[in-house]
């Protein structure tokens, strides 16, 4: 089972720097074949599938940890493609053509087919697809995709933060590359213990340090870069049995936390009324107040 809370991992810069373009490089980040819905569908996969779980749940503890925490990295990623979007068009009548600024955007469906949000798309268009998940049962190839995949990650989301200097953009994927890079260690450490093969001295992949970008140096100052959570309140405490020693890079002692990260509350979204949402007019808004008071048994 999952628990949700109504936050977000960190805050995101509220600018008025509408970057459609920006919002499309974006989406490679979340619906790419690296992006955070093939971290997550691999992991959640391979979580419902895992073989022997008792006898290797230091490993089945970590791949369900894990998981928990790619659901809050889809969760990021949509919001900083919204944020990127907001306020690249404004309310006219239709016959004014509110959407006009729009048309030659690199990437339309946001606003023919949503309104002005993240879809499950790459920077292309393309729609992600559960092709991308790779689910072997075999514990030591698994790990070693995982690995790879999160390197691959690493790659392109470096390659997204030098594309767009949108403020949004820039924090977000500041921030997951360092919590990429942890994962990208933890599956390093967990082969070293599989296989005992030294993994770790190939990170980092690719060979750049996390410190040499502004918005994920900021992160790793504060030590985010050694933490791994539970994401549970009591579950998967045998991660420590694979999150322990130093950091590869730097140094640091590495640590187990119980629970998830405190987060921020998740941004309001404004109405847009020349894309039709959320659809309710201030009458209709009121008239919806005094039907859930009548249903609620509430009175002034």
């Amino acid at each position: 089972m999952f628990k949700r809370m109504d936050e977000i991992m960190i805050e995101i810069p509220d600018v008025e720097k509408p970057d459609p373009n920006a919002a499309a490089a974006v989406q490679e980040l979340l619906g790419g074949k690296f992006g955070e819905m093939s971290t997550l569908n691999n992991y959640l996969y391979q979580s419902f599938n895992f073989r022997s779980k008792d006898k290797l749940k230091p490993f089945y503890d970590l791949v369900m940890s894990i998981t928990a925490e790619e659901l809050g990295h889809v969760e990021l990623v949509s919001h900083a493609v919204n944020k990127c979007l907001r306020g690249s068009t404004e309310y006219k009548k239709p016959d004014s053509s509110p959407l006009e600024s729009v048309k030659d955007a690199r990437l339309s469906y946001p606003f023919l087919a949503g309104a002005q949000g993240a879809m499950p798309f790459d920077s292309m268009g393309n729609p992600w697809t559960g092709a991308n998940v790779f689910n072997s049962g075999n514990l030591v190839e698994d790990l070693l995709h995982n690995f790879f995949l999160e390197c691959g990650a690493r790659t392109h989301k470096m390659k997204v933060y030098e594309m767009t200097d949108h403020p949004a953009a820039r924090a977000v994927v500041g921030f997951l590359l360092v919590r990429g890079g942890v994962h990208v260690v933890a599956y390093a450490k967990a082969l070293e213990i599989a296989t005992g093969v030294n993994v770790t001295k190939l990170v980092p992949v690719p060979s750049l340090s996390n410190k040499l970008f502004t918005e994920a140096k900021k992160y790793e100052e504060k030590g985010v870069h050694t933490k791994l959570y539970t994401w549970s309140d009591k579950d998967f405490s045998s991660i420590g049995q694979i999150w322990k020693g130093t950091h590869p890079e730097d140094g640091l002692p590495l640590e187990v936390i119980e629970g998830a990260p405190e987060g921020v509350p998740i941004p309001e979204s404004p109405e847009l009324k020349e894309e039709f949402a959320p659809g309710i007019s201030a009458e209709e808004f009121k008239e919806i107040a005094k039907r859930l008071k009548m249903a609620g048994n509430i009175t002034d």
